[in-house]
C-alpha cells in the first residue's frame, strides 16, 4: 500500500453533497502551498516536520488545508506520501512523458466512488500532471472529478472548442478558477467559471454571486459563485475579523 497514493473521506462540508445527492465521495490532496504555483491571496504552507505554518507576502486569507495540515501530522504525512510518489515518476522519466505514468499511478490508486473532488490541498503544479488528471478522468467516463484551481495559466493551453469546452479535459473532469492567484487575468480572458473568497454574506450578494455551501456549484454548477470566508486565520488580520463577525452572525 506505501507504492500507491492515499485518498481521503469527505469533510463536513462535502458530506452535505454526499447527503443530498447519496454519493460515495473520495477526496486527494498534495502538500498545500508547496503544490500551489498560483497561490497569491491564500498562501500559506505548512513544514513537513513541524507543521508551523508560514504565510506568503501577498497572503491576505489562510488556506485553511495549509492551516488543517499544520494541525493534523496524519495529514501532513499522507499529502506528502502523495507528493513523494509523484516526484519519484518525474525523477524517473526526465527524458520522456511524465503524464502517463502518473496517470497509471493514479488509477491504480484511485477508490471506488462516484464522485472525487481532486485537491482539497493542493493545485496542478504543472502540465503533466494535469494531463495526468484529464486521462484519469477519460479512463472513467462513469465517475464525476472536479476540482478548484489556481493554475489557470495551464488550463488555457488547451484548445478552445466551438462550444466552450477545451480539447483534451473530458466533460467529467470539472474545473473552476479560483480567484485570489498570480494568473486571475486569465479568468477573464477565458471565460472560465470562476470561485471567489468572500469576507461576508453581503459581499457575496453586492457582487451578484450565490454562495456555495456544499460544493455542489463546484461540482455541478455552470456559474461562478462565492465561498465564504473559514478555517483559521492569523490573529488581528482582516480575516480574522471577518471570521469573527461571521461566526456572531450565526450565532443570532
Amino acid at each position: 500500500m506505501n507504492d500507491l497514493l492515499k485518498f481521503g473521506e469527505p469533510n463536513s462540508k462535502l458530506k452535505k453533497l454526499t447527503k443530498k445527492l447519496k454519493l460515495k465521495l473520495k477526496t486527494f490532496s498534495l502538500p498545500s502551498g508547496w503544490t500551489c504555483p498560483g497561490a497569491k491571496e491564500c498562501h500559506s504552507r505548512a513544514d513537513r516536520e513541524t507543521g508551523k505554518i508560514k504565510d506568503g507576502k501577498h497572503t491576505e486569507f489562510r488556506c485553511f488545508q495549509a492551516s488543517a495540515e499544520a494541525v493534523y501530522p496524519s495529514l501532513r504525512n499522507m499529502v506528502w506520501h502523495n507528493m513523494d510518489l509523484i516526484d519519484n515518476i518525474i525523477r524517473d522519466h526526465k527524458q520522456e512523458c511524465k503524464w502517463e505514468p502518473i496517470a497509471d499511478l493514479i488509477c491504480e490508486s484511485l477508490p471506488k466512488a462516484d464522485i472525487y473532488r481532486v485537491h482539497v490541498g493542493g493545485d496542478y503544479f504543472n502540465y503533466a500532471y494535469l494531463v495526468a488528471w484529464c486521462e484519469v478522468a477519460r479512463r472513467f467516463p462513469d465517475r464525476i472529478f472536479y476540482s478548484y484551481t489556481k493554475s489557470v495559466h495551464l488550463w488555457a493551453l488547451f484548445p478552445k472548442c466551438t462550444d466552450g469546452t477545451r480539447a483534451g479535459i473530458p466533460p467529467n473532469l470539472i474545473l473552476t478558477a479560483s480567484r485570489g492567484g498570480h494568473w486571475d487575468n486569465k479568468i477573464e480572458e477565458n471565460a472560465f467559471k470562476c470561485a471567489e473568497v468572500v469576507f461576508s454574506e453581503q459581499e457575496a450578494k453586492d457582487k451578484g454571486l450565490e454562495i456555495d455551501h456544499d460544493d455542489s456549484h463546484a461540482a455541478f454548477g455552470k456559474e461562478s459563485f462565492a465561498l465564504l470566508l473559514h478555517g483559521v486565520q492569523p490573529k488581528g488580520s482582516r480575516a480574522s475579523r471577518a471570521l469573527s463577525a461571521i461566526k456572531k452572525a450565526r450565532a443570532i
